[in-house]
């Protein structure tokens, strides 16, 4: 032990002899950063804080063999103009090889409008598919096997409706609800944190929640019907242990939602799922995603009493940084996706979503989807990143770089329950307050070079080169309106109008609102229909903004 602290010693008057260059040694989020890390930096007992893969606390990975048993799910999120379009993009990515898709939704029906809404104009399948109707998402899935693809889908306000317009396309291929795989994003508490899309004040929206999980606890045993993202909390500015605190503390209250509903934890908890974000800064992610994991198993055992070990596995979707991706030099993003990817595969994800190159500038062109497609795939086939498990366990800069966000995250707990539980922390403005001011710190670190980002205040490109961009037809919102416009002349609107007032009395007595959404579903009324009528009784949302 003398001799190791006269190495150390000597080690340590050596370095501060020869002196540090003008860098910034600390994380993307501000998580001071050593020299040198050694055992010292390391607390706790190995079995008790890493033990080992498919074991809790599951530091380590989810499953005992992990990418040697298979590779994450290659998803890639996809979607735009009309849903005949979006289905050939679909089928152009299944036959280059992705296995799980993901749909990307436009802005209108993301916010539970319809096509011929004047609020939609201009925003018609610009930033995903315009999905109206049963009719679009039959369309959608044309020629594609719903029962063995799996699928996500990108939706959070009006999550219930499409979620009744997957699962009836499907019993109209034969599919039946228990035979469907994938997820619905339905992270209604994230959008006030972050996205900013959303129908009904939080309370009215958690019920919703509540009747969406016992419905598919009943029937949809394949089916995640969460997805507790951190994502876009990440984009909107957030550091990493803010990303891990929120995202978690979501997922605890929609833990306690379900149980509020009555369902017992394990009966649920299996299915719930996660979305994170894998920014630039390379270990601190994969540190963020090894303690959201640590986390997540001690608390839902300590603390909700789940005993089903699958209700311990934090199962994660990872997408690379959009944020970080610059429209200066765009090619340069493939070398920045490539390092978030491998963050997120050294950090355990299940599957995973790269950004094109070009998503600065517009939707992704096919050569740049190709280009991402294949990134990960020489990731998995050719670095040798997944030949051992965990490869970075051990090190003494990750272990201890995951206590600090591990320790960041429960202090955040701390404040949220205090304030008397997540609702209660967004309505004071809380996480929406912490996040501004982190994305403010950061700008000022940008704007004074304190931070770099090569090609835009460093190393400026002194030319630019044309890339060519993707374009939506200006005619789809067209397109799109007749079709609409059309459905609703041939429908039976009688009908309709019967399922739409079922959908308000089951908002009105407090009954599961996934079966008469359903039925309404059958009778073709659209995304806009159903959320306008749950919206009289509901009411709308509107946020106190935080400067």
């Amino acid at each position: 032990m003398d001799t190791e602290k006269k190495a150390k010693d000597r080690w340590r008057e050596a370095y501060e002899g020869r002196g540090e260059r003008d860098a910034e040694f600390s994380t993307m989020s501000g998580v001071p950063i050593k020299p040198l890390y050694t055992p010292d930096d390391v607390e706790g007992d190995y079995d008790d804080k890493l033990g080992y893969p498919g074991q809790y606390p599951y530091t380590r990975g989810v499953y005992p063999n992990m990418y040697r048993g298979r590779l994450w799910t290659v998803r890639q999120f996809a979607g735009y103009g009309s849903a005949a379009e979006t289905n050939e993009r679909f089928r152009y990515l299944i036959d280059h090889g992705q296995n799980g898709l993901s749909v990307a939704f436009d802005m209108p029906t993301l916010m539970g409008l319809d096509s011929d809404s004047p609020l939609s104009l201009g925003e018609v399948g610009t930033e995903g598919v315009a999905v109206d109707s049963l009719e679009d998402m039959e369309k959608l899935f044309e020629g594609i096997d719903m029962g063995e693809i799996s699928t996500s889908m990108t939706i959070n306000a009006p999550a219930h409706v499409l979620l009744a317009m997957y699962v009836v396309a499907a019993e109209k291929q034969g599919v039946p609800p228990e035979k469907l795989a994938g997820t619905n994003q339905n992270d209604i508490l994230k959008e006030y944190i972050a996205q900013k899309e959303w129908l009904f004040p939080p309370e009215p929206s958690m019920q919703v929640f509540k009747d969406m999980l016992v419905y598919a606890t009943e029937h949809m045993p394949r089916w995640n019907t969460v997805s507790i993202s951190g994502y876009h909390i990440r984009e909107a500015g957030s550091t990493a242990a803010q990303e891990l605190a929120f995202t978690l503390s979501d997922g605890f209250a929609y833990v306690e939602a379900g149980m509020e509903a009555g369902l017992d934890v394990d009966d649920f908890a299996p299915r719930l799922s996660f979305f994170f974000n894998s920014h630039i800064d390379f270990f601190e992610e994969i540190a963020k995603f090894r303690a959201a994991r640590r986390i997540w198993a001690t608390v839902m055992k300590e603390k909700y009493g789940a005993k089903d070990e699958r209700s311990l596995l934090m199962r994660f979707h990872t997408q690379t940084a959009g944020v970080s991706l610059t429209a200066q030099e765009p090619y340069n993003n493939v070398a920045r996706t490539a390092f978030e990817a491998l963050a997120a595969i050294l950090g355990g994800t299940q599957s995973l979503h790269t950004n094109s190159f070009d998503e600065a500038l517009a939707l992704p062109t096919e050569e740049a989807v190709r280009v991402a497609v294949r990134t990960q795939q020489i990731a998995a086939l050719e670095t040798g990143v997944t030949n051992t498990i965990d490869p970075l366990g051990g090190s003494y800069f990750v272990e201890a770089l995951t206590d600090e966000l591990e320790r960041q995250a429960y202090d955040y707990f701390k404040q949220i329950e205090d304030m008397g539980g997540v609702v209660r922390a967004i309505e004071n403005g809380f996480q929406m307050e912490e996040i501004a001011e982190a994305s403010a710190r950061y700008q000022r670190e940008v704007e004074s070079g304190q931070r770099h980002i090569v090609n835009v205040n460093i190393y400026e490109p002194k030319d630019e080169s044309d890339v060519e961009t993707h374009r939506v037809d200006p005619t789809v919102s067209e397109g799109q309106v007749k079709r609409l416009k059309e459905l609703k002349e041939r429908r039976d609107n009688g009908r309709v109008e019967e399922c739409l007032e079922a959908v308000k009395k089951a908002c009105r007595e407090g009954e599961n609102v996934m079966y008469p959404t359903i039925e309404a579903v059958r009778a073709y009324a659209t995304v806009g229909e159903i959320s306008s009528a749950m919206q009289e009784v509901y009411g709308t949302y509107r946020e106190t903004p935080v400067i």
